[in-house]
């Protein structure tokens, strides 16, 4: 896939030209729910699951013309970085941060900010996960652009929230309440996105709560995604998780010297592990959310695969001369293209078949694929995970 740079157009047709803006983008995970196919050696954020390119290359590509390719930092773990460099020859070395051992988004994102300060200490960040599908990439991009406008002008923690199209148990939740209505009108008008402050966070809910939370109106999926002022997170970093500043102190002082490698892994070995959301989000003094209303999917799990995928009129996946199918509906089945499969009277099932693996999972529950993962763990099967 080619990688661009240059300028992003919003609603009003200005360009985003701000030679301080970065991306981050967050490639250190598994994706245990969905093996068979992701594995530690090839996670899914560096799998082609719908023929139009891997997960991170399409990440990238996304921001073409918003963020310069020379400032999109990736952080991810030893082997990624290997396959990064394979994948995506336009990343630059040097933008490839590798992470000892993974510690969850806050240290990821800290450990980034660390880096992007040290070469620019005015930037403002994007910060994405490596393996979301989204589709309309000129309201992504409108999106962001408004984002990037409502963290430089409050300096305030920005985050996307999906508007809720049903009540999903596998998301967690943002209750988004009124915030500053000059800056929300701006924002509207400008941009055509709603700006709201952050009234709080929910975990991922069982079907009542998310029902509930669906007829409110208030809430909204937790994509994952952030942008603000470098200076601004260190800042809330510093106040909410002050071990962790400090080790961020430490690390800057040493990014570029012969010190660096080693600095990491130390901190790295006594950081705790700890999300971005519980250490940060839900204790900081100011937070926006945007309504995104652009297709939105993590593609955490099979079921959401599923979703995504090309089916025939019998809701079964196309595209595979050595698939055969009798009596059998709404069943999705990812094979080896060399092997020929066959299914009789089958439906709502899951079938991912690899060389040293086959899971056979029926529709719903996919998410329980993790723990097939840790009985696997458990048992040290290790060569198939």
């Amino acid at each position: 896939m080619t990688i661009h740079s240059g300028h992003a157009s919003n609603k009003t047709g200005d360009k985003i030209t701000d030679k301080n803006l970065y991306a981050v983008i967050m490639a250190g995970g598994v994706g245990s729910r969905l093996w068979p196919l992701s594995r530690k050696k090839m996670p899914k954020q560096f799998l082609d699951f719908f023929g139009d390119g891997t997960m991170i290359a399409k990440t990238i590509e996304r921001l073409h013309g918003l963020v310069p390719v020379e400032n999109i930092f990736i952080v991810t773990n030893k082997s990624g970085k290997a396959i990064i460099r394979k994948q995506l020859p336009a990343i630059k070395s040097r933008n490839i941060i590798v992470e000892p051992v993974g510690r969850n988004t806050a240290p990821c994102i800290a450990l980034a900010t660390c880096f992007i300060q040290k070469q620019n200490p005015d930037a403002t960040m994007v910060v994405l996960p490596a393996d979301h599908l989204i589709q309309n990439i000129d309201l992504f991009q409108r999106t962001l652009a408004a984002a990037i406008e409502t963290a430089n002008k409050t300096n305030a923690l920005v985050t996307l929230g999906i508007k809720p199209t049903r009540p999903e148990t596998g998301y967690g939740y943002i209750q988004s309440q009124e915030g500053d209505p000059e800056l929300a009108a701006a924002i509207s008008v400008r941009f055509g996105i709603n700006a709201h402050r952050v009234k709080t966070f929910a975990e991922k809910p069982d079907l009542e709560t998310a029902q509930g939370f669906l007829n409110s109106g208030d809430f909204l999926w937790n994509s994952g995604m952030f942008v603000w002022r470098a200076e601004s997170i260190a800042n809330e970093i510093a106040r909410s998780l002050p071990d962790l500043h400090n080790d961020m102190e430490m690390l800057t002082a040493t990014i570029g010297t012969k010190q660096e490698k080693k600095v990491i892994e130390d901190v790295y070995s006594w950081t705790h592990s700890v999300s971005i959301d519980y250490g940060v989000m839900e204790k900081a003094e100011s937070v926006y959310v945007l309504e995104a209303d652009f297709d939105w999917s993590d593609v955490g799990s099979w079921d959401e695969v599923m979703k995504l995928r090309q089916r025939d009129e019998n809701g079964n996946s196309i595209g595979d001369e050595k698939l055969f199918l009798h009596k059998t509906t709404n069943t999705v089945i990812l094979k080896p293209k060399h092997k020929a499969v066959a299914i009789v009277g089958l439906e709502d099932v899951i079938v991912v078949d690899t060389e040293d693996a086959l899971l056979i999972c029926k529709r719903g529950h996919s998410q329980d694929v993790k723990h097939i993962v840790d009985t696997i763990k458990r048992k040290q099967l290790e060569e198939h995970i």
